[in-house]
């Protein structure tokens, strides 16, 4: 039942984060490719980085200053990270104005990390919490390696 369900709010929230943002453009470009959460494939654009809207700049560093003060916390309360990290990804989401290939590239790092946070949210054991904090640390660092400021 909690995987059914787990699904059905993964598939709302990549709706909600599809639907809130602008129009998607199809564009061809050079691209470099990595895969990233098994297969998901984020591209860079003739080598260079993505230009990230600064909204999201500054909510994926906020996500960053989260990650580190939640790992030095003797006492690690999952459910409030990720209620402070769903705030941050929700206000990342609300201000998309984002277009094009820099848009869609933006949610192959979007969407696992909310993915991530649904971890977090459920009642899974402190390993798989452990390892949702990782994978979130993980994929703001590859947002960092993709997108510029």
């Amino acid at each position: 039942m909690k995987t059914i369900v787990f699904k059905i709010v993964c598939a709302i929230c990549m709706l909600m984060v599809f639907a809130s943002c602008n129009e998607i453009q199809n564009k061809a470009i050079n691209e470099e490719q990595l895969i990233l959460v098994d297969t998901i494939p984020l591209k860079l654009v003739n080598g260079e980085k993505w230009k990230a809207n600064v909204e999201t700049a500054v909510g994926m560093q906020q996500i960053e200053s989260i990650l580190k003060k939640f790992k030095d916390l003797k006492r690690r309360d999952y459910k409030n990270l990720a209620a402070i990290l769903s705030k941050e990804t929700s206000a990342i989401i609300k201000s998309c104005n984002m277009t094009g290939e820099a848009h869609d590239q933006l949610h192959l790092v979007l969407v696992p990390i909310l993915e991530q946070v649904m971890v977090l949210k459920e009642d899974h054991n402190i390993t798989d919490k452990n390892t949702a904090v990782k994978n979130i640390e993980n994929l703001t660092g590859v947002y960092y390696r993709y997108f510029n400021d």
